[in-house]
């Protein structure tokens, strides 16, 4: 997924993905570690990033919404 479509979403949503794309990196790891190869081995690389871009979104959110309570 891009981070310009991650960006449009909302906290929620990012939430909801992130549970989704977490639930199929746990199956995609146990038919490695089971010995079966995935049908896409890249598939895993892409989920990885894709978490780690929607934590950090979700934590750029948390700071503004931080410095904005600092200042209000």
């Amino acid at each position: 997924m891009k981070i310009k479509e991650l960006s449009t979403m909302s906290v929620d949503d990012l939430n909801k993905k992130m549970i989704e794309l977490k639930k199929e990196l746990i199956k995609l790891n146990s038919q490695v570690a089971s010995g079966t190869t995935p049908k896409s081995p890249s598939q895993i690389r892409q989920i990885k990033r894709t978490v780690a871009q929607i934590l950090t979104l979700l934590n750029k959110q948390k700071t503004k919404d931080q410095e904005v309570m600092k200042k209000g």
